[in-house]
């Protein structure tokens, strides 16, 4: 009788504990909110709560925490309970009962935080915590009699476990979204120096053949046709020392202005710079498969220092960028002649700047969309 008794106790709990975590029927209480997209909207850009160098000491402080985490239940100090409870006028099964409750609270508590845990994804740890919180909050409404809670030393630590989590993997994505772009980086950076390359020895093999040439018409006796060769190859020597220049001067390169109205709109601009030899190779390559339609140039402006160039203008711009967690993505929220107002005051002389660009694809293809779009 008294085992069929704990078990229609422990029905009932489990009972009352699942409709506790799924909130009342009245919506008297508080609700936890699950929806992440509206969480992250709220808390907005994601704040490290252990600001750790790299994902190797994230690992190895979750570690040291889940071994504090497993020296708690162990040593029975997970739940805090009565000792004083009786069943049946005897206060040795009172303590039975219980521990036995207190070890299916404590089953049903860490149950609900493994799931925050392994639910977590980068940035909603925020949703993590309340569903946490309202475990606590329902396992100490129902455990009230037995004066039974889930110790705060020990939901401290499982909290601080979800924010090593959450950090670990925000620390995991970034890591890879900038080995992914040291990887882009470098292929970029390994293009331009085979195009300067290419370009030095093409120039070379120019001068070669003038000055053989201008030895053979001073042989000859033509001394007007050496002197055009002369000033060919004065040009040619100051070509290969701006070639030169350009490897050896890496904040050297073009900074450019282009949008693609019909992938992004007709206010976002993206600002960028390049050191290829032809940055309209570039601008190629951006508009890849990855996005509808080709882009469209508004400017594009070589500069001794188009690192610094290209960085004042991200300042300019920094309140209207499209992507405010990571600053490497470089869209902004601008008309084109925004930027050109920028430019021209930075410049002081711009000459040549598209303001209406030309997106012929995207104007061939609107006609035959669909209505709804």
């Amino acid at each position: 009788m008294e085992i069929a008794a704990l078990r229609s106790q422990v029905a009932l709990l489990q009972s009352q504990l699942s409709a506790a975590a799924a909130g009342p029927p009245d919506g008297n209480a508080e609700l936890v909110d699950l929806d992440d997209e509206r969480v992250l909207q709220e808390v907005g850009i994601y704040r490290y709560h252990h600001p750790l160098e790299n994902s190797e000491e994230f690992r190895d402080r979750l570690n040291t925490l889940q071994e504090k985490i497993k020296q708690f239940v162990l040593e029975g100090e997970a739940i805090l309970k009565s000792d004083m409870f009786t069943f049946n006028n005897s206060l040795a099964k009172g303590r039975k009962m219980t521990s036995d409750f207190g070890k299916l609270m404590l089953r049903a508590y860490n149950s609900e935080a493994d799931s925050c845990v392994r639910s977590l994804r980068a940035g909603n740890v925020v949703t993590a915590e309340r569903r946490l919180e309202a475990s606590v909050t329902s396992i100490a409404k129902l455990g009230a009699m037995m004066e039974m809670r889930v110790n705060p030393e020990y939901h401290a630590l499982r909290i601080d476990e979800l924010h090593l989590t959450a950090d670990f993997a925000m620390k995991v994505q970034e890591e890879r979204e900038r080995a992914r772009e040291e990887r882009e980086h470098l292929r970029e950076q390994r293009k331009v120096e085979q195009e300067l390359a290419a370009e030095r020895e093409r120039l070379d093999k120019e001068r070669a053949h003038y000055a053989n040439a201008m030895q053979a018409l001073l042989a000859g006796g033509d001394e007007s046709g050496a002197a055009e060769l002369a000033a060919k190859l004065g040009e040619l020597e100051q070509a290969i020392a701006q070639n030169d220049y350009r490897a050896a001067n890496i904040r050297a390169g073009y900074v450019y202005v282009i949008s693609n109205i019909g992938a992004f709109g007709p206010n976002m601009v993206k600002i960028g710079m390049t050191r290829r030899l032809e940055p309209l190779d570039r601008v190629k390559e951006l508009g890849d498969a990855s996005v509808p339609f080709p882009f469209d140039v508004h400017a594009i402006y070589f500069s001794d220092d188009a690192v610094t160039l290209e960085n004042e203008l991200h300042h300019a711009f920094a309140e209207a960028r499209v992507n405010r967690v990571n600053d490497r993505r470089e869209f902004f929220f601008a008309a084109p002649t925004k930027v050109r107002d920028v430019l021209a005051d930075k410049l002081g002389n711009l000459l040549e700047f598209t303001e209406v660009p030309e997106s012929t694809q995207y104007r061939q293809s609107k006609g035959y969309w669909p209505e709804s779009t």
